[in-house]
């Protein structure tokens, strides 16, 4: 949404969104499966893409606990494999390709809050293969929101972290990931990222085809960046402001090409997603779509074909009720276009 005259426009805003009926939306959408739960709060998921048979991929999500840890569910939602013991694992990305060892692995990226740092494990097989501190020296630390952008022309890969709470600007720190000792480690290259100072930032989200970073200021909108550290640290856009019920919550990105497609925001007190094209979010919200999660927080999406229950995708969110919902994107593309203003 374009900054210039709006300030009328959105003080209105809310009183209008409130009186559009959930009926106008249509019914919730159902999930085609729910995971099996965790034992204490489930967060954020990202989504494994299985190189021999996309049909075995595997979700990956948090359980956010003193004593929580890091699940694997199959694409029925039923847990494969976990790592218990992690002090409150918050969210979670991962990435292909990195060379350890002389060997390509692929990884998670876990933050852990109450020890201050980023965790790393192997995937599929969820082996720890090293870990690092964040946001050294600075008094408001806890690390919560992750995302990881891997560079298409030199292949380099970072490491995104937000935090539960910092300064209004340097609120998101930008590390590049190496090989030290057999382990993988994070070097800082990068402070940058504004803040309305209204509530939180946690969700983090990048686009690595277009080049981008959003993440979720959770009272006031959602931040646009460059996500190479050598384009600098110019915000390029807020969009989303007027368009939520209450918290701006977890971003992922739906291409339908190279440079198309969609955003899909939590609108959490809504149980909704506000979506948003992907090649011009300045446009504003193009649709809402009713789910049936309960206030969900993180959420993540594939465009590949997964089998004859995904064949172009799916979609999935975290609900309340210590799960995740697992969408056949055919469903939410369809709302999408039903609901497009």
């Amino acid at each position: 949404m374009k900054k210039i005259n709006y300030i009328i426009a959105l003080s209105t805003l809310p009183f209008v969104v409130n009186c559009v009926g959930q009926h106008q939306l249509g019914k919730k959408l159902q999930p085609t499966a729910i995971t099996e739960t965790v034992l204490y709060d489930t967060d954020d998921p990202a989504i494994w893409i299985n190189p021999q048979d996309a049909s075995k991929s595997i979700i990956i999500g948090t359980d956010k606990d003193t004593n929580g840890g890091l699940y694997a569910f199959d694409l029925d939602g039923k847990i494969i494999n976990k790592v218990l013991g992690l002090k409150r694992p918050n969210n979670v990305d991962l990435e292909y390709g990195f060379n350890l060892n002389g060997k390509k692995i692929d990884f998670a990226a876990v933050t852990e809050r109450e020890t201050n740092k980023v965790k790393l494990y192997s995937l599929p097989d969820l082996k720890e293969v090293g870990e690092f501190t964040v946001f050294d020296g600075e008094t408001e630390r806890g690390p919560m929101g992750i995302s990881i952008y891997k560079n298409p022309k030199t292949e380099e890969i970072f490491v995104i972290a937000g935090r539960k709470s910092g300064p209004s600007d340097g609120y998101l720190w930008q590390y590049k990931l190496s090989e030290k000792d057999g382990k993988i480690t994070g070097e800082v290259v990068r402070k940058f990222g504004k803040y309305s100072g209204l509530k939180e930032i946690e969700s983090i989200a990048v686009d690595d085809e277009m080049g981008y970073i959003y993440y979720s200021d959770e009272q006031f909108g959602v931040h646009q960046y460059y996500a190479d550290p050598a384009k600098g640290n110019e915000e390029l856009l807020v969009f989303g402001k007027g368009d939520f019920k209450s918290d701006v919550e977890g971003i992922s990105i739906y291409p339908t090409s190279v440079n198309t497609g969609y955003i899909m925001v939590s609108n959490q007190q809504k149980d909704t997603f506000n979506v948003y094209l992907r090649e011009n979010p300045a446009k504003g919200m193009i649709a809402e779509i009713p789910v049936s999660t309960k206030e969900s927080d993180g959420s993540e999406v594939t465009n590949v074909n997964l089998g004859p229950k995904f064949p172009k995708g799916m979609f999935v969110a975290m609900s309340n009720g210590k799960v995740f919902h697992i969408y056949d994107w055919r469903v939410i593309e369809e709302r999408i276009k039903a609901n497009m203003k």
